[in-house]
């Protein structure tokens, strides 16, 4: 038996991917930008075993059994992989033979906080590293396939993913722009509102908003390319405040596009906005453009903060979103944050306001990372073919 076992980390869009040009390859109508997450606080961990022995393809998820060969995206990666691997040749056993996999995501899944791009990035690394595939630019087209945002976590600091133009997705690929060295005390702050399953996948949202949206074709052609070429020179600048100022737009232009879908599409909620109206007072309340939100398909609310504004970002935060059980563990996640005294904390406008107790669910506390990287066989979710997890 031969196997293998990575991690794969989360990335946060800046520049929204929104809408597809070929939904059966996930091509996108427009470029998009993404920070990569550190894999120590949201990543999803996979081992991928093939053998001899094995009589059929198997997949579990979470400890639970999901379809392998029924699940189109999935094959289209494994297939796109074995291409690859005949490629280079010299290949150490048959590829006829059967793979079991198993995949664990340390947070929630579908609850629009890119579970989907961490897992199929990371199932094309640890199926690359099996058949012994160095990481090169078609392994992102490949994870593009199963889910389009996981090409840009093939890739640690910051990732564009290029549109490109060609009918076959050849040069639609995801490319690093900067290491995370390059703005190494970039963190966020993610603020759980509701981590359920989403009631409007992004595929079903997209699709809708391709077809019935008369703002989205004018994003796609119009304000991306400039909005990609502002924000490529912001993070080369390290320039927080422009960076902020786009990241920010742009969340906000997605949501319009989703309310503008017809049906329309209601990702963000009542706290989401109370989200955004505190991070707008807040910057005012401090003299600078020191936060800024981002929201994908969902209701939580991710803050790009620089490291030495983080204590006092979130004390702020922990007044205005008061909850029974902000001093446990389970409520502040990741990275420690050290306390800050609250005659420190902001207290103008609804950066003082205190909502409701109990808004937000828990908080996590993470910062710019790297891309995937193989584990050692000790670390494997396998034993003999089966999985750990029940």
């Amino acid at each position: 038996m031969f196997s293998a076992t990575c991690v794969a980390p989360v990335n946060m869009a800046l520049v929204k991917y929104w809408g597809k040009r070929n939904e059966e390859l996930i091509l996108p109508i427009n470029d998009s930008i993404s920070m990569t997450l550190d894999a120590n606080e949201m990543s999803a961990k996979t081992t991928v075993a093939a053998s001899e022995s094995f009589k059929q393809n198997r997949m579990w998820l979470n400890g639970e059994v999901v379809p392998f060969e029924e699940n189109a995206r999935l094959m289209r990666c494994l297939e796109g992989v074995q291409r690859l691997a005949l490629a280079n040749g010299d290949i150490k056993f048959p590829l006829s033979w059967k793979l079991h996999i198993a995949s664990y995501n340390n947070f929630p899944t579908a609850a629009g906080l890119a579970s989907s791009a961490a897992g199929y990035a990371c199932l094309v690394y640890t199926l690359a590293r099996l058949y012994e595939i160095p990481m090169n630019e078609q392994l992102t087209t490949i994870a593009r396939q199963g889910s389009g945002s996981a090409c840009r976590s093939l890739h640690g600091g910051f990732v564009q993913w290029h549109r490109g133009a060609a009918d076959d997705g050849s040069d639609s690929f995801a490319e690093q722009l900067v290491t995370a060295e390059h703005w190494p005390n970039m963190h966020m702050l993610i603020l759980v509102v509701n981590d359920a399953r989403k009631k409007t996948g992004s595929t079903k949202g997209m699709q809708l908003a391709v077809k019935t949206s008369t703002l989205i074709q004018h994003r796609a052609k119009e304000i991306v390319p400039r909005r990609i070429k502002e924000l490529r020179t912001a993070i080369q600048e390290r320039d927080f405040k422009a960076f902020a100022e786009i990241t920010m737009k742009d969340s906000n232009q997605l949501h319009a596009i989703a309310l503008d879908t017809y049906p329309p599409c209601v990702y963000m909620n009542d706290v989401s906005h109370a989200i955004v109206n505190f991070v707008h007072d807040y910057n005012e309340s401090v003299g600078s453009v020191q936060a800024a939100y981002t929201f994908d398909a969902g209701p939580n609310g991710c803050i790009y903060v620089q490291a030495e504004n983080v204590p006092r970002l979130l004390a702020a935060i922990q007044v205005a979103f008061p909850n029974d059980a902000q001093q446990s563990v389970e409520y502040l996640k990741g990275i420690p944050v050290p306390p800050v005294e609250l005659s420190k904390v902001a207290t103008n406008g609804s950066a003082g306001h205190v909502n409701p107790k109990n808004m937000l669910k828990y908080i996590i506390h993470t910062k710019i990372g790297e891309g995937p990287r193989q584990l050692s066989d000790e670390k494997s979710l396998l034993i003999d073919g089966l999985p750990l997890l029940k």
